[in-house]
């Protein structure tokens, strides 16, 4: 059972790969074009609204800058924040903002902006950052003054990285004369390049802001194209009409190894994959409340096989949906692939012939995924029928706690285990419909303790906890397949650990 062979018809993939790749001469000289495989959404243009998912990121890394974010050889780098300090108790951070830069509409980034945006801020972990935090003071127009109400260690990590969009500036004068709605049709931010046209779903254009504090972007102008058909991606990419193709699969993937002038970049990212048990877990009249029929499901699919058919071996099966490389993560092995078990299993739970799982709800972009794990599901007797929705909205329905079935669910934001720990397993996050309150207790004990150490102890006890109960299924740690044509001399692609997209767009470059 592969995963790819489910979802690609034979005939039309056979024809495709007899595409020779033609010149790209169509393409401006100074424009690099994205062949992106998820619908683009307004949503995404304000950092106010982080989804604490890294897709987000792709549009924000373009259009704002943050007050520290991760570059290329250093996670946290100072940016519209030259430096900061800390008080000795822990409970004021002290930040120097960077003097002369303007946003793209000419007005000058100030304390003000940094402090209207962390009120203005509503998206992921919004709540706990509000509660953490008793004040922010303008010292000066280049000085911003955050007090804590108690010491917390992950103050950092939720503010200066891509965990929240807190720490990411809208510019206070702005927003506050076209509005909240005004803002997402024409944002305006202090990032390297801006808007210059929005198509819904189909393109954004962008072009450099020549003010970019950092450099001026040797780019000029870069296109996003909405391309989710995996086959029409690798088409535009062989015929020189996009400079980037993302998500480039299986058969597609080694296509792209084949064919000359193309060059596929394989990238281990923050994002893990699972299948989640929803709002089901929870619900006693449920068979997913009993976790025997939780460990048949994690045992039924082959991590591995999906893994070869899928990202030809890129990704890193995995026990955890936190990433082994993140601050206090626990290494867990993957639940092995063991079908006659998870027979035996659902027998013990009193489905001897299996029973109907219903919808298995997910991102459209990786249904041959989830249609693979569904397959596995069905040869143990768990059958269900694979709903795959557009990310914003499915991400969207997830937040709001509209998805009523199991789903294929991932993440991909950065930050540390607390971080992702906060979004998945306390009772309070974003993407949680429950928690057990043994867990609970060690959320809040974790966020208080200062003592690194200490604090690893309880992390890693909330992650075996999890893992015991299978909480989720885990499948791995993903190996996002990338591709780009001959024009391109630097994509971005990498230059940012873990990161998955081109980033930092300034740094991007054409052969001349």
């Amino acid at each position: 059972m592969t995963a790819r062979s489910l979802s690609l018809p034979a005939l039309v993939l056979a024809l495709l790969l007899t595409l020779a790749p033609l010149p790209a001469a169509a393409q401006a000289p100074s424009q690099m074009t994205w062949a992106v495989h998820i619908t683009l959404a307004p949503t995404w243009f304000d950092p106010g609204d982080h989804t604490g998912i890294i897709t987000i990121m792709k549009v924000i890394y373009a259009l704002h800058d943050a007050m520290v974010k991760p570059m290329p050889g250093n996670h946290a780098a100072p940016s519209l924040a030259e430096s900061w300090t800390v008080s000795k108790d822990g409970l004021v951070y002290d930040f120097a903002l960077r003097k002369g830069v303007v946003f793209h509409n000419g007005d000058p980034f100030t304390a003000e902006d940094v402090k209207f945006t962390f009120e203005r801020y509503r998206g992921a972990a919004a709540k706990l950052l509000k509660e953490k935090v008793a004040a922010v003071e303008i010292v000066d127009p280049h000085r911003v003054r955050f007090r804590l109400k108690e010491p917390w260690p992950d103050f950092m990590t939720f503010y200066g990285s891509p965990a929240t969009g807190a720490g990411w500036i809208v510019p206070k004068k702005y927003v506050e004369r076209v509005g909240d709605e005004g803002f997402k049709k024409a944002p305006v931010g202090a990032g390297p390049y801006k808007l210059a046209s929005f198509n819904p779903g189909i393109e954004i254009v962008l072009e450099a802001h020549d003010r970019y504090w950092r450099k001026t972007p040797a780019v000029k102008r870069l296109v996003w194209r909405t391309v989710t058909e995996d086959l029409t991606r690798l088409a535009m990419l062989k015929r020189g009409e996009v400079d980037v193709a993302y998500s480039m699969r299986g058969p597609l993937g080694e296509e792209v190894k084949r064919t000359q002038g193309l060059k596929l970049v394989p990238t281990v990212i923050s994002a893990t994959q699972w299948l989640d048990f929803g709002p089901l877990q929870w619900d006693p009249k449920s068979p997913w409340h009993d976790r025997r029929v939780r460990l048949a499901a994690a045992l039924a699919f082959d991590k591995n096989a999906i893994n070869e058919a899928e990202t030809l071996g890129h990704s890193k099966p995995t026990g955890s949906i936190i990433p082994s490389a993140f601050e206090y993560a626990l290494a867990i092995p993957p639940y092995p692939y063991d079908p006659a078990q998870a027979k035996k299993l659902l027998a013990e739970a009193g489905y001897p012939n299996g029973f109907d799982g219903g919808e298995y709800a997910g991102d459209a972009s990786y249904s041959s995924v989830a249609e693979a794990i569904a397959n596995y599901l069905a040869a143990v007797g768990i059958r269900t029928k694979v709903r795959p929705m557009e990310r914003a909205a499915f991400l969207g329905a997830w937040k709001d706690k509209k998805i009523r079935s199991i789903m294929q669910a991932g993440a991909g934001g950065l930050g540390n285990a607390a971080s992702r720990v906060q979004n998945y397993y306390a009772k309070d996050g974003t993407y949680t419909w429950g928690s057990h309150p043994d867990i609970e207790d060690l959320v809040h004990q974790q966020a208080r303790e200062l003592d690194s150490k200490r604090r690893e102890v309880l992390l890693h006890q909330i992650q075996r906890l999890a893992h015991e109960r299978v909480m989720q299924a885990p499948l791995w740690e993903l190996g996002f397949l990338n591709a780009i044509g001959p024009r391109v001399e630097e994509s971005g692609l990498g230059l940012i650990s873990y990161h998955p997209y081109s980033a930092p767009y300034e740094d991007l470059k054409l052969r001349k």
